[in-house]
Parts: C-alpha cells; sequence; structure tokens
C-alpha cells in the first residue's frame, strides 16, 4: 500500500511538474503521456530532466530517434557525424508537419579569411530589404571546440540578423584535436580583425560591431573582447556569451547536477577539454579559465544567457558576476526549464524565441547608444 501510495504521489508530483513548467505560457503544448511518465522517471531519478519544459523536450525527444551514440564514446571524426540538436529541431519540425527550410528574409554570401592556419570559411547573413552600412554582428559558433560548423549552427545568425537589422558574419575556426589550443582563439580574433578592415565591402559598418558567441563561442566572444583590449585594436560595441565555456572547473554545483543530461553533460564536457588542450598548463590558461584567471576590467557591456539543465550554467554565472565585479555593465538571464543548445530554437521552443528577441532588444540598443556616442 504504501509503495502504491508513494507511487501516486511521484505521478502527481511528474504532473504538476509539467503543468508548471507549461503553465507559464499559452504556447506550450500539452504534455503527451509520454511526457508525464518521463517526468516521473526523472522525478524518481532525481534528474533535472524533469524540470524540462514540454517544447524542449520535444526537440529532445526529436533528437533521439535519430540515435545519437555518447560522444565520449566516439573519435572526434564520428562524433562529428552524430544528430546535433539542430537536427532535432529539423525532425520535430517534420513530425509537426512544418518547413524544414531556413526561415526567410536573409540572404547568405560565403567568404573566406585568413589564419596563422591558412583559410577558413566566414558566411556573411543580411537581411533582406535593410540599408547599409549596417551595424556587424561577429558570430562564434558552439561545439566544445571540436565538433560542429557554421552549416550546424545557421539558426541564431539568421535570427540575429532578422531581427538586429545587422550583418551577422559566422566564423568558422580551426577544430581540436587536429589544431590544439590556442588556434581556436587564434582564428576567432584574426575573423575579427577580418571584419574590421572589409565590413564596408559586405555593407557593414565597422564601427558598430558586437560580438555573439554559443558555449564555446561563448568563450571565443570574450576573449576577442579582452584582446581587442589589450591590442588596442577598436572595441566591441557589445558582447553576447550565451551558455560560455568560461571555466576550466568541472566541479562546479552544475556541473555536478548535470552528469547525465541531454544534449550536454559533464562527461562530454570533459572529452572537449581533453581534446582541446596540450597539457595542463593549457587547462590553467586565462583564455580557457576566464573565470578564474582573465582581467576582465575595462571590457564592453555584456549580455549573459544561461540555461537551468546545463553544466555550464555557473560558468556562465560566475562570468556575469564576474564581470560586475570588475566593474562592466552586465544583462543576466537564466530561463529556466531548458538546456543547453535551446538559443536558436525559436521555431520550436517558446523560450528560445524570448531569448533571441531579448538578445536583439539588447543589441539594437547597444547600436543606438554607440551612434549616438554614449557607448565606448
Amino acid at each position: 500500500m504504501r509503495r502504491r501510495t508513494k507511487l501516486a504521489s511521484v505521478l502527481v508530483a511528474g504532473t504538476a511538474l509539467l503543468a508548471a513548467n507549461s503553465a507559464w505560457s499559452q504556447e506550450q503544448p500539452k504534455p503527451t503521456v509520454k511526457d508525464r511518465l518521463d517526468a516521473v522517471v526523472s522525478t524518481v531519478t532525481g534528474s533535472p530532466m524533469a524540470n524540462l519544459d514540454v517544447d524542449m523536450k520535444h526537440v529532445l525527444d526529436a533528437m533521439g530517434k535519430l540515435d545519437p551514440k555518447p560522444l565520449p564514446k566516439l573519435s572526434p571524426q564520428e562524433a562529428r557525424q552524430q544528430p546535433t540538436p539542430a537536427d532535432g529541431v529539423k525532425e520535430l519540425l517534420k513530425e509537426q508537419g512544418k518547413p524544414t527550410a531556413p526561415e526567410p528574409g536573409v540572404t547568405t554570401k560565403d567568404m573566406t579569411y585568413e589564419t596563422g592556419g591558412g583559410t577558413q570559411p566566414i558566411r556573411i547573413y543580411t537581411p533582406e530589404g535593410a540599408q547599409g552600412p549596417l551595424p556587424v554582428v561577429v558570430y562564434y559558433h558552439g561545439g566544445g571546440f571540436v565538433i560542429a560548423d557554421i552549416d550546424t549552427y545557421d539558426s541564431t545568425p539568421r535570427a540575429i540578423a532578422k531581427g538586429a537589422k545587422a550583418v551577422v558574419v559566422a566564423v568558422e575556426y580551426r577544430h581540436a584535436p587536429e589544431a590544439k589550443f590556442p588556434a581556436q582563439h587564434e582564428d576567432a580574433l584574426a575573423a575579427y580583425k577580418w571584419v574590421l578592415a572589409n565590413a564596408k565591402s559586405f555593407g557593414g559598418d565597422p564601427s558598430k560591431v558586437a560580438l555573439l558567441g554559443e558555449s564555446a563561442g561563448g568563450n571565443l566572444a570574450t576573449n576577442v573582447a579582452i584582446a581587442a583590449r589589450d591590442q588596442n585594436l577598436e572595441k566591441p560595441d557589445y558582447v553576447v556569451a550565451v551558455y560560455p565555456m568560461a571555466g576550466t572547473n568541472l566541479d562546479t554545483q552544475s556541473y555536478k547536477d548535470n552528469t547525465s543530461t541531454k544534449p550536454l553533460n559533464k562527461d562530454m564536457m570533459a572529452y572537449f577539454y581533453d581534446q582541446t588542450v596540450r597539457n595542463d598548463a593549457d587547462r590553467a590558461d586565462q583564455r580557457l579559465d576566464v573565470v578564474g584567471k582573465a582581467d576582465l576590467k575595462g571590457l564592453p557591456p555584456f549580455t549573459v544567457v544561461t540555461a537551468q539543465i546545463d553544466p555550464l550554467l555557473d560558468d556562465g554565472k560566475a562570468l556575469a558576476d564576474k564581470l560586475r565585479a570588475a566593474g562592466g555593465q552586465v544583462t543576466y538571464r537564466d530561463y529556466p526549464g531548458v538546456t543547453h543548445e535551446f538559443f536558436g530554437m525559436g521555431a520550436v521552443v517558446v523560450k528560445a524565441k524570448q531569448a533571441e528577441d531579448a538578445v536583439v532588444a539588447d543589441l539594437r540598443k547597444a547600436f543606438v547608444e554607440q551612434a549616438a556616442g554614449t557607448t565606448k
């Protein structure tokens, strides 16, 4: 009898969790029986996945149908062939009978830039009908420095270009382990310098430039801002770091809480760092251990975005706190009920659209202030 009573209580709790998660917006889909049962299992096991919003869960379920393998058991080359959260979004759109083609209203042009490691691709996203010269957002994709590319992370640049009425320059960079740290950071800075020198050629305004990065890209965006300060380059007007890799301490509370979460967990982060660094000195370098070692004074205003169900949650929180402590202007937004990689999923995840719209507003405000001479 006690077991039945306990199970009933857990069922009620799981249903209540899903109801609470979906009550925040009428746009949340109604939880299915499977959603409710999965919430029960997550609640019983103490998994943070019990806190998933329904629409976020449906993306992960769709991704799961594509049978992704655990990355730490794969070679980097095999890991790059695995289904991604972006593939999960496309799969879910198919299930919903919706088009999977990129959102209209943005044109693209592929170009290249030169780095110490040779030629790297760069993609220019321009909002249709916008009159230039336009503000420029330099975008660095995620993937733990090991996987993914500008094709994988196509949705964010499109959303930002269209919403912010800006040219977005999506940067490819060398991947580990073929190119170990600090190759990625060298490429990120080289791309920024290329943008400053060439913005006018693609309709951009080199006096209005912001940086935006997700995950590993959030680390790169932050480090480019630091390098611009230290090398007396034109300073970016604004920096957006979305769930950034900002430290190498894998024993923070959010790492402990997210040992088995999807699509990112502690073992995956350990795998990415192991593939990226050459030695312990690299792991301790201020470009990787930003929150532990970097000088964050004198940087542009920042927006830091985090997700509740993410081992990098505490990295993002710590970065926001350290920036404030260094005298910086920081807007910090944490989104409950979603996971790492939610940003850019605005087509199917309500809070992703919220986050994207908020970042667009931050960027537009920064560019207006720059034009008025109130920044830099």
